[in-house]
């Protein structure tokens, strides 16, 4: 008789257990039974005796300072890490100070900027009209040089840098006006106006060393002599721009007459300390009459150089194409 036919993958499938018998789960490996576990649990230790519990929220990492509080609740450790800030907040500033005061004294910048505007007034009117005063000497007190805003022919820094950043814009005003302006301009004309003043003022204080001059000029007063030039500068470069060449030429040999006797007149008692302030005569060597004069000499060749250009400017003739008429 014929057998009849059984299927070979029954033996693979899963019979139904009878109602009420629950069968083993057989798990990823073939087997009936709990799974072996691959890695240790160690959440038990950590939640022992908190069973039937929420498991709490991770709380962040604190800062625990002295006896296990928290480091900003400790009053103790507040009050040491602020003292410890300030220790080195008063250091800081000290080392700075220090510094600063070693490379650019503080005081006596202070000095050069103690000015008013009555004083700035009556320094333009001197700079300008230096012919009318006669009173040049600078009067001291307790052995110091008065401060400018008390003595008018003490020498100041505010007027040298406002004329410096006045004439810098007054270049950007001038260039914009003949149609030649560019912003790179602005600080083409700032570092090469800077880079003449230092220069210049080099050149006054190794010729000061080279002919063996004690002056009691410091370096601020030949930066503030140096800078009174910006005035007329500035003064020359707007009336040549707006009045013509002719403008600009008297305009120039009136304002570099009026700095160079105001440098004579004031430089004098510095240069030579044997100036006879009764007749208004300098006396002294040689070579410091030559240092005086080349000074008072120089300014207005800068002046010059730096404004010719500008007052003076001639704009390129405009090339016109003829016109033509377009073809029908």
């Amino acid at each position: 008789m014929a057998q009849p036919y059984q299927d070979p993958y029954a033996v693979h499938q899963r019979q139904q257990p009878p109602p009420g018998v629950e069968m083993p789960q057989q798990n990823m490996y073939g087997q009936y039974g709990q799974s072996p576990q691959l890695f240790e649990d160690t959440s038990g230790a950590q939640h022992s005796g908190q069973a039937g519990q929420a498991p709490s929220q991770q709380q962040p990492p604190q800062m625990f300072g002295q006896f296990g509080q928290p480091l900003l609740d400790n009053p103790m450790a507040m009050n040491m890490a602020m003292q410890y800030g300030g220790s080195l907040a008063n250091s800081g500033k000290e080392y700075v100070d220090k510094n600063i005061n070693r490379w650019l004294p503080m005081e006596k910048l202070k000095y050069y900027f103690s000015v008013d505007t009555s004083y700035v007034a009556r320094k333009l009117a001197l700079l300008l009209f230096p012919f009318t005063h006669s009173n040049w000497s600078v009067h001291y007190s307790k052995s110091e040089r008065a401060p400018p805003r008390v003595e008018i022919n003490a020498p100041d820094l505010y007027i040298p840098c406002m004329g410096f950043v006045t004439f810098v814009l007054t270049i950007g005003l001038v260039l914009g006006m003949q149609s030649r302006f560019s912003p790179e301009d602005l600080g083409v004309a700032a570092s090469s106006t800077l880079v003449w003043l230092i220069v210049e003022v080099l050149a006054y204080m190794f010729c000061l060393y080279l002919f063996g001059v004690n002056s009691e000029a410091s370096t601020f007063d030949l930066v503030a002599f140096c800078g009174y030039k910006y005035v007329g500068m500035i003064i020359c470069t707007v009336a040549g721009t707006f009045l013509g060449q002719l403008a600009y030429y008297i305009s120039f040999a009136y304002c570099s007459s009026s700095l160079a006797y105001f440098l004579v007149r004031t430089l004098r008692l510095l240069i030579l300390p044997q100036a006879a302030s009764d007749d208004g005569i300098a006396h002294g060597n040689k070579r410091r009459n030559y240092l005086l004069l080349m000074i008072a000499l120089l300014q207005p060749l800068i002046m010059f150089w730096m404004t010719y250009s500008l007052a003076n400017y001639v704009a390129p003739p405009r090339i016109t194409r003829p016109f033509v008429d377009p073809i029908p």
